[in-house]
């Protein structure tokens, strides 16, 4: 938000500079991000003078130039040529003298240099209002007054305006400083605690008046609850036309482009005020009638950006008695705004509902500075008096008559916040003790009244206007800002209290888990639980009646909350690959969002993604993709990172996975991972294998709070191998051969494990073949050849009898 700090001084006069007034603006809560200069004519006309013409001759070398002899004061006489065809002897014109930097109509500078021109010396430069910034004429030089004097600064004559502005990063709270009068406001209770007393100048509409009641337009409003205060008041005999120098200023300090003295009227109570207002042509309001209603669903309506809109039935609209002119509070329309043909204008100043703006601007994508302060909430006590500003405005600089008595629709009045202080209360917050009468005098300068007194605390009414401040801690807030955040001491002790936790706490497993995918090459993410619920046409698991749809949607894409962390991860994925970064791996700790019948439901989740490569390029070696079992091992030691072990392997049962498996305990599914379907993946424009795992974190904490670990002694006598090569039909699986080997020697049976597979020729027609090793370890003793024979003989047996293995 742009301040100006020649307005803020209509208001208060400030006793510092502005970068002092800066300082204290950002104490008092509204933070200066920056302050600019502005200057109604750039540069100033800094380096350009009044000179007096003394000869204009025709220059010897071309037809069209003039070689002129000018006077610039104090004895200086310069020579310059010049091609205007109304430059003569004896005028008074402006001249940019040799160092001046002018600018163009882009803001673009260039100097005036010492030159020559077809062999003429020419020292300086006659210059044109177009040239100067003054105005748009450039056919000829600007010819000024004959009573100047020369030699004198032309800014002095055109009075240039030099002023700094504020740059405010407003908080969505403070809608009582979205003004030059609110923020004035604020700095009159600093100033106020800094021991100096000010006084807030306010605009006068004393001088307000019918002038005759020839123009009256019947106001309706169908719904208070979204409209509820609407005032209207009718102008005649306006005279649309470019807006006095001192108004256009003060709009293009802040950043407006002034487009006629109506709508700048308008645009500059708003900014002043913080009211919003709104200039209506009467000559086309039909049946000279407003009425404030809402419209049906698919209503089309051709706003002023000359869009057409299909309305909502739950848009509030101005209408007249025939048509839609205005969506209240938010835009215009193309075919009611003020044009240079205006004669007669309807005034409008209204309050509007905040959430239905707020919904209504969403949903066509508008944000005007309208729409931006009525959606945060204006003062509805300042509706009529910013209305009478604005009417008094715009009779003084467009001559016009106020032809009717102000129209207010107010059948219910916005009562003041009513909000009990208690003394304790402040200290505590505050970490200060405060004087009573320090605190009555700061609420006094933010227009909180007080009502009573007692021994523990204060009874207040809160301004209107404050929408902000409506309980104990907001009052205390607006006290501690005034009062400043710097004046408050530190003691010399730090009190903490020590919480006890365990080592199962679920953000310590995190960091341990993070730290360990980290150092495999991992990145963290962080993604938008809102998504798009167009997600749940991917996978029949995620259910369109599951979602958690949000009631006030930023876009159509963050419109539900994710009940899967595979798109957000995809998304992550697409947007690296666009960017050329093709080996990808990353992780994220978030939620998914469910809407049972049961009842809504959260649950946590960490998402593994792989894509790509598993490790840079090097000269020493090439590393190869991640591949699913590459992956199966980085899950796996995420497990084993967690003490958590005897878990069963499962085929995966998720329609988002090509291939897949999962990892279970006695009483959960702690992961399900694998190779994302490539239809998936062609939806977010992704071309090579995605490997993503989804661990149930909360179920995974669950488990690591009852798994124990048992230390044992590292065993003094050495383990035995044997390995066999198994020829098996290829249906049978490595699970199959290890469970029974498992069930076939429980107590030296160490480890086994698949180190080769080879399917192809040679082989009998539906066969492959296992190499699968054996490790055997007694603890007690050392283990002989005889002893393991006849173990890998049992096994043989078993492996025969049931698998129908043959021994290769």
């Amino acid at each position: 938000m742009k301040i100006s700090y020649n307005w803020l001084k209509q208001f208060i006069k400030l006793p510092e500079d502005a970068e002092k007034t800066g300082e204290l603006l950002t104490d008092l809560g509204l933070e200066v991000e920056g302050i600019s200069n502005f200057q109604s004519v750039k540069g100033g006309l800094e380096g350009v003078v009044v000179g007096h013409v003394l000869s204009c001759d025709p220059h010897p070398n071309a037809d069209r130039l003039k070689l002129t002899n000018i006077h610039l004061g104090n004895g200086e006489e310069v020579q310059i040529v010049c091609g205007a065809p109304n430059i003569a002897t004896g005028q008074k014109v402006p001249v940019a003298t040799v160092g001046t930097v002018l600018y163009d109509e882009k803001g673009e500078s260039w100097e005036i240099k010492k030159g020559k021109i077809r062999g003429e010396a020419s020292l300086g430069m006659v210059c044109s209002e177009k040239e100067l910034g003054l105005g748009q004429s450039h056919e000829g030089i600007l010819v000024m007054s004959d009573d100047l004097v020369p030699g004198t600064p032309v800014a002095e004559i055109f009075e240039v305006e030099n002023d700094e502005v504020f740059e405010i990063g407003l908080t969505p709270n403070r809608a009582d400083a979205m003004s030059h009068w609110g923020v004035a406001r604020d700095l009159k209770a600093g100033y106020q605690q800094q021991g100096q007393v000010m006084e807030l100048i306010t605009p006068s509409v004393s001088s307000f008046h019918v002038d005759n009641r020839s123009l009256k337009v019947q106001i309706k409003v169908e719904d208070s609850n979204l409209a509820p205060r609407y005032c209207g008041v009718t102008l005649s005999d306006v005279k649309v036309e470019e807006s006095p120098k001192w108004l256009r200023n003060r709009l293009k300090a802040i950043g407006l482009s002034p487009k006629n003295n109506v709508v700048d009227a308008t645009n500059y109570v708003m900014h002043e005020l913080g009211q919003p207002l709104h200039a209506f042509d009467a000559g086309k309001i039909a049946g000279n009638e407003i009425n404030v209603k809402t419209l049906e669903a698919g209503t089309r309506f051709v706003t002023l950006d000359g869009e057409e809109r299909e309305l909502h039935e739950e848009d509030l609209m101005i209408c007249d008695a025939e048509k839609p002119l205005c969506i209240a509070g938010v835009f215009g329309g193309q075919n009611s705004g003020v044009t240079e043909n205006t004669t007669q204008v309807f005034l409008e100043s209204a309050y509007f509902n905040p959430v239905s703006v707020r919904k209504t601007a969403k949903r066509h994508g508008l944000n005007t500075d309208a729409s931006f302060r009525f959606e945060r909430g204006i003062d509805p006590n300042s509706v009529e008096y910013a209305l009478k500003r604005a009417a008094l405005l715009i009779k003084e600089i467009a001559g016009a008559e106020i032809t009717s008595d102000i129209d207010d629709l107010y059948p219910k009045k916005i009562e003041d916040f009513q909000v009990f202080l208690t003394f304790d209360k402040v200290n505590k917050l505050i970490g200060e003790n405060l004087q009573e009468e320090t605190i009555k005098s700061i609420l006094a300068s933010l227009e909180i009244r007080v009502n009573n007194v007692t021994e523990t605390g204060m009874g207040l009414t809160i301004p209107s206007y404050r929408v902000d401040v409506q309980r104990e801690s907001d009052v205390i807030e607006e006290i501690l800002r005034v009062y400043g955040y710097n004046n408050i001491k530190f003691g010399e002790k730090l009190k903490l209290s020590v919480a006890n936790s365990t080592r199962f706490e679920d953000y310590k497993i995190q960091n341990i888990i993070a730290g360990q995918l980290i150092g495999q090459g991992f990145y963290e993410t962080m993604s938008n639980s809102l998504t798009t619920s167009a997600y749940h046409e991917l996978s029949e698991e995620i259910k369109d009646e599951y979602q958690v749809s949000m009631l006030n949607p930023l876009s159509k894409d963050l419109s539900v909350l994710r009940q899967s962390m595979l798109f957000s991860g995809l998304e992550t994925i697409s947007y690296n690959l666009n960017r050329k970064r093709e080996h990808i791996k990353i992780f994220e700790f978030g939620k998914t969002y469910h809407s049972y019948v049961s009842g809504r439901e959260e649950n946590k989740h960490l998402a593994l993604f792989v894509s790509g490569k598993r490790a840079a390029e090097s000269w020493n070696s090439t590393p190869g993709n991640g591949s699913f079992f590459y992956f199966k091992g980085i899950v796996e030691g995420i497990f084993e990172k967690l003490g958590i072990q005897n878990l069963s392997v499962k085929s995966g049962k998720s329609d988002v996975f090509s291939e897949a498996l999962q990892l279970n305990s006695k009483k959960a599914k702690l992961v399900e991972f694998g190779t994302v379907r490539k239809i998936i993946l062609k939806k977010f424009d992704i071309e090579q294998e995605v490997l993503f795992a989804d661990f149930n974190w909360d179920a995974i904490l669950k488990t690591a709070r009852t798994s124990t670990t048992v230390f044992r002694s590292i065993p003094k006598y050495p383990a035995m191998r044997r390995d066999f090569a198994l020829l098996l039909d290829q249906k049978t699986t490595y699970e199959e051969i290890e469970q029974i080997a498992r069930q076939t020697e429980k107590k030296l049976l160490k480890n086994v494990n698949l180190f080769d597979v080879y399917e192809g020729d040679n082989l009998p027609e539906g066969k492959k073949s296992y190499a699968v090793s054996f490790t055997f370890q007694d603890e007690n003793k050392t283990l002989t050849d005889k002893q393991v024979d006849k173990l890998m003989g049992k096994l043989q047996y078993r492996f025969e009898k049931e698998l129908n293995a043959e021994l290769r």
